[in-house]
């Protein structure tokens, strides 16, 4: 048994022949795209649901009910405490004199701490990351400095950022 691959050179006389017979047949010019021309007709593309949702309307509807939807959210979080049946609540967010507090803890437990401190701290801005501060690799290393209410046992209860760098 020959193991030897048989390799097919521009002068195989087979291939001369079928390159003549081909050149003979000569398909008139723009068949090629009188064919795709049908099958497109016979198979127009399938508009997906998805591709209604991209006009341009929609997406500035969109953007714009986001945003009002961001400053409602922004302006309840940032409100007064309110009072509840059982006492009072503050919010999570709230704000006084020298900026704004964010709650670490319910705020029940923040009001049923006999005696908190204010402990002025450096905070890594990585660590804030979760709370919605800005974070790029170029300011990943940095620490924002920030005032924390404390509880007796140590436990952070509320964080307010003193100074944004």
């Amino acid at each position: 048994m020959d193991t030897r691959k048989t390799t097919v050179t521009d002068r195989d006389p087979l291939f001369d022949a079928l390159r003549a017979e081909v050149g003979r047949l000569g398909a008139p010019r723009g068949v090629e795209k009188e064919l795709l021309q049908a099958f497109a007709q016979l198979h127009p593309p399938r508009r997906r649901w998805y591709h209604a949702l991209a006009g341009r309307p929609l997406a500035l509807a969109g953007g714009l009910s986001g945003l009002a939807a961001g400053a409602l959210v922004l302006a309840f979080a940032l409100r007064a405490p309110d009072t509840v049946e059982g006492g009072s609540a503050g919010a999570l967010v709230s704000v006084d004199g020298n900026g704004v507090f964010i709650a670490l803890d319910s705020a029940e437990r923040i009001a049923a701490e006999p005696a908190p401190r204010m402990v002025a701290t450096e905070v890594p801005r990585t660590s804030l990351a979760a709370l919605g501060m800005p974070l790029t690799p170029e300011n990943a290393g940095d620490s924002v400095r920030a005032e924390m209410l404390v509880a007796a046992d140590g436990q952070p209860l509320a964080l307010r950022l003193s100074a944004l760098q």
